[in-house]
């Protein structure tokens, strides 16, 4: 299936589900379409070939960073949900892009505490009260001059004021939010 055909019918499909299911644990939440092609701007400006994603849902924003990523680069994304993860794979398949993309089910803290590679750009579009939680940790996964990328920073900026304070008195990020979709916090780890 053709990726622009597959991204529509996931928009289409995510505005429907999220409009008539009530359990957010159920909704996709889905990013918009022009954060997925700012992403992707953002990927192949920063000649990205590792990412992380913190909250897969139905794979909707991953497809997004795998296909700007360059032929090796890879995404592991983080999803508690089996029916999102289950989901998502499938939608992988479909573009043909899970060749370049990991699914880890499980918690994103218990993922990030452990030693692991950095990252030349983490996305972060999950549960935002425990942003702050593994703070340090996701701070560690950015490799110097990379890029962490925070959804819903205007829609929900209450909720991730604290996150983005903590941020920015690190001294170790030049930061922006801008006001595309939801709102995209933009924070380069300086090198």
């Amino acid at each position: 299936m053709d990726l622009r055909e597959l991204l529509g019918e996931l928009e289409q499909l995510g505005e429907e589900n999220d409009a008539t299911v009530k359990q957010k644990e159920l909704k996709y939440l889905n990013i918009t379409r022009d954060t997925g092609e700012f992403l992707a701007v953002l990927i192949k400006a920063s000649a990205v070939r590792q990412a992380l994603e913190v909250g897969t849902s139905n794979g909707y924003s991953t497809l997004w960073l795998a296909s700007a990523l360059p032929a090796d680069g890879h995404v592991t994304t983080l999803e508690v949900s089996p029916h999102k993860i289950e989901q998502a794979s499938q939608n992988f398949k479909r573009a043909k892009l899970d060749h370049k993309i990991t699914v880890v089910q499980g918690d994103a803290s218990d993922y990030l505490s452990k030693d692991g590679v950095q990252f030349d750009l983490i996305f972060l579009d999950a549960d935002r009260s425990k942003y702050i939680e593994f703070a340090r940790h996701v701070i560690a996964r950015v490799r110097p001059g990379g890029l962490l990328i925070c959804d819903n920073a205007v829609s929900h900026a209450s909720e991730m004021e604290e996150f983005i304070r903590f941020l920015k008195n690190t001294g170790e990020f030049t930061t922006v939010t801008v006001p595309i979709g939801k709102g995209e916090f933009v924070a380069c780890k300086n090198a």
